[in-house]
């Protein structure tokens, strides 16, 4: 089979199942696992490199609420290599090629390849993908074993938290400038995690938030995975919330636990990393637990102090 993935999680998720070998194109965003930059890139991005945060987000609602796509489809090169099945998504109109764009430009290859949808909201429903996409690639039982060690991994943090009483209030930031929650699986994840999501909404997508309500909040643990963004890139806009009137004064930055990490790797691709995203929220939540010298450790790596 040819598999062009136009998702970078369904890039991880094709790679999970063993079938590596059968993606003969990707997005410019697939870099994971790292033998898949070498494969050709059918996708490109109307986000200029070297845009603030606050251009960005300008960007965003201009070209969404003027119809306009933000991630082009480079239709000769997919065409060139013929796939038998298109992976694509209708979770956001942000973050992928549009999916009316992806079927029209199937509908017009004389082999009409299938191209299977994925529309993730929560933790169970990635667990979904692996399976949907399995069912369109072959491998069932692959996908199953896959899943099942997903969902262990899952359990053992959840039996390591169940006598805690304790759980901190969180704030999850997936934007900085403006200021966005958590939404879609990340409230999930916190609540998976031991903590207490404030202001994202399980299955919502992320919104806007004001800064007074944020600051209203006061939550215990601030977690900042911006949406795209690796640690070192989210870290530069830290200098905009320091500058916001009452940081200082906040339960989480007094108590030094305010974390940041890696959002395009983890917290915003809805794949198997999602599973590392709960461990590192983990850590980052009940580090007496997980970093305790008497348990043994997780393998995901952990957040830093912002």
């Amino acid at each position: 089979m040819r598999i062009v993935s136009l998702l970078p999680s369904a890039t991880e998720i094709v790679c999970l199942l063993g079938r590596r070998d059968e993606l003969v194109g990707v997005t410019h965003e697939c870099d994971f696992p790292a033998s898949v930059l070498e494969l050709p890139k059918v996708t490109r991005t109307t986000i200029p490199q070297g845009a603030t945060s606050a251009q960005i987000d300008e960007l965003v609602r201009n070209r969404v609420g003027g119809n306009l796509a933000l991630y082009q489809l480079d239709e000769p090169t997919v065409t060139a290599l013929h796939p038998d099945l298109i992976i694509t998504q209708t979770l956001c109109d942000v973050c992928a090629v549009d999916e009316s764009a992806v079927r029209k430009a199937a509908c017009a290859m004389s082999w009409a390849p299938q191209v299977v949808t994925l529309n993730p909201g929560s933790l169970e429903d990635v667990f979904d993908s692996i399976q949907q996409i399995a069912a369109a690639v072959g491998g069932i039982e692959n996908a199953q074993a896959a899943t099942a060690t997903l969902k262990r991994r899952v359990a053992a943090v959840c039996e390591r938290l169940a006598d805690v009483k304790n759980r901190p209030t969180v704030v999850f930031l997936e934007w900085i400038d403006p200021l966005f929650c958590g939404g879609h699986w990340n409230p999930q994840l916190v609540e998976l995690a031991g903590g207490e999501e404030l202001l994202g909404i399980l299955g919502k997508p992320s919104f806007t938030i004001e800064w007074e309500k944020l600051r209203r909040a006061d939550p215990d643990v601030i977690f900042i995975a911006c949406c795209g963004f690796s640690a070192e890139r989210a870290r530069a806009d830290l200098p905009i919330l320091r500058a916001k009137a009452g940081w200082s004064d906040l339960k989480a930055v007094k108590s030094r636990r305010v974390f940041i990490a890696d959002g395009s790797a983890y917290f915003n691709r809805p794949g198997p990393r999602l599973v590392d995203s709960l461990e590192i929220l983990a850590k980052a939540l009940h580090p007496e637990i997980f970093n305790s010298s008497n348990q043994s450790p997780l393998n995901a790596p952990a957040a830093r102090l912002a």
